[in-house]
């Protein structure tokens, strides 16, 4: 099924430049276009969209006032078009908390080196985005995702009481996500944390200083050489993979060939799996694609637990639903269950 696009840029030729791109692909129409956000926002209700790509800064209403407006309207997956800025990374973060579902870099030439390629990203960001308008309609029955049977409320607290160390993974939906449920956890929590959230090196300064804003532990960029510490969450720095070695020391490192993410949840789980010996938390939340199975798999292996996020709070139920079908989670929690299983760590 075709997805139609609604184009938002106050620049002509970003307009051209995005609906040639997206119609290279005979799935996509754009369906129109609009100069601004209060353009933008009477096109999305007369015009009906499936999925809107938005300019951030815009004259007569911005790009993050028109998300909020839609949202109220007729909410519509929205696409966030960004610099790479400090600035460009605080206005993303601020439109997707008004419910932008997910965002790229506006020049292609920092989505990816080959242009073709980048391309393609843009495309599959918006042919994802469409599916989400059609995800609940007919269910798929799928044996192999049968969630796992949910304990008691209080053997789950008993459990979370026992955790030594927290690893969360995150992509499309994520930075939301993870603004809901850190802040839960108390100042007194007595394990590390480590955050891989799909991001560009642009975009993680910014967000961790948000994260650290909105918590009681404390939340921080990781660099090379840190230390896991007790009440301190690591996140991992876009474009580069966090790794855990000899215990409890952290190693960035650049992307490997062949590692399609970076931060990839698969190399932070994974190294974890090798490296700690304890009791390991590991939470798989929304986000497209399947990074997490594989590193799920190797905590399941030295008898971690495995939460993944169920699919209604979900921004993009891929991740969570990769490693439920490997057979490897736990449980299977809403966001909100998560929420307050952290406040009783």
């Amino acid at each position: 099924m075709t997805v139609k696009v609604l184009v938002v840029d106050d620049s002509a030729f970003m307009r051209r430049r995005i609906a040639e791109i997206l119609e290279e692909d005979r799935d996509i129409e754009v369906v129109e276009v609009a100069r601004d956000g209060a353009e933008a926002v009477r096109k999305a209700v007369t015009v009906q969209p499936d999925v809107i790509t938005m300019d951030v800064e815009m004259p007569v209403m911005d790009g993050i006032q028109a998300v909020r407006q839609i949202m109220r309207r007729r909410p519509t997956p929205i696409l966030m078009l960004s610099a790479l800025t400090r600035a460009g990374a605080q206005a993303t973060l601020a439109a997707l908390e008004a419910g932008a579902m997910d965002f790229i870099p506006k020049r292609l030439e920092d989505i990816h080196n080959d242009r073709q390629a980048a391309k393609m990203v843009l495309r599959h960001r918006v042919r994802v985005l469409g599916s989400q308008v059609r995800r609940s309609a007919v269910p798929a029955v799928n044996p192999k995702a049968s969630s796992p049977r949910q304990e008691p409320r209080s053997a789950l607290e008993s459990q979370a009481k026992q955790v030594q160390l927290l690893v969360i993974a995150a992509s499309t939906g994520g930075p939301l996500a993870l603004q809901k449920i850190l802040p839960k956890l108390p100042a007194s929590v007595r394990f590390p944390i480590l955050l891989v959230q799909h991001m560009p090196g642009h975009f993680t300064p910014s967000f961790a200083e948000r994260l650290n804003q909105l918590s009681a532990i404390q939340v921080r960029q990781a660099v090379d050489g840190d230390w896991l510490r007790p009440g301190v969450a690591l996140l991992a720095p876009g474009g580069l993979q966090m790794e855990l070695i000899s215990g409890k020391r952290i190693l960035i490192r650049p992307g490997h060939p062949g590692e399609t993410y970076k931060p990839s949840a698969d190399v932070t789980f994974s190294s974890v799996a090798e490296h700690f010996r304890g009791r390991v938390l590991g939470v798989v939340m929304t986000g497209m694609g399947m990074d997490g199975t594989l590193g799920a798999q190797r905590l399941k292996a030295v008898r971690g637990q495995i939460w993944a996020q169920d699919e209604a709070s979900c921004t993009i139920y891929g991740m969570p639903k990769a490693v439920v079908e490997a057979g490897v989670v736990d449980q299977v929690l809403s966001l909100e269950t998560i929420a307050g299983l952290f406040g009783a760590m």
